[in-house]
């Protein structure tokens, strides 16, 4: 059986002595910025060949930035295989009540009156993440 995006970008950070954590949880600001500036690099690469290709360089910059955004995930301790699942419930309810989607003009998928957003929070909370406590203004 064929290793979850998860696992293989798991296995990657250990080899490497990458920061990996267990737990939800804020990082350090300068790593933060270290991964924010990994995901834009990744991106701007799929964007460059999005319209011209080839396409093989389109499919190898796709697998990049999912391969960044794992790592961006497994570096805050979150289980992005149990998000992914969430925003995916929530935008199966896009669906209309008689099964047809609301699309803009250009094709994208709009919410619908039935449209339940994630609820990501929950999804951390299950995986060990204490929500910060909100202080008083």
């Amino acid at each position: 059986m064929q290793q979850s995006p998860a696992a293989l970008v798991s296995e990657f950070h250990h080899a490497f002595g990458l920061d990996a954590r267990d737990t939800p949880t804020e990082i350090p600001p300068s790593l933060a910025v270290q991964r924010r500036d990994l995901l834009t690099e990744e991106a701007a690469e799929v964007a460059e060949v999005s319209v011209t290709g080839p396409l093989p360089s389109l499919a190898h910059e796709l697998a990049d930035v999912v391969y960044v955004a794992y790592g961006t995930a497994l570096v805050h301790g979150i289980d992005l295989d149990q998000v992914i699942a969430e925003v995916h419930r929530a935008n199966m309810t896009k669906l209309g009540p008689d099964g047809t989607p609301v699309l803009r003009a250009d094709g994208k998928v709009l919410k619908g009156e039935h449209y339940r957003a994630p609820d990501v929070a929950s999804v951390l909370r299950g995986q060990g993440w204490s929500e910060p406590a909100r202080t008083a203004d």
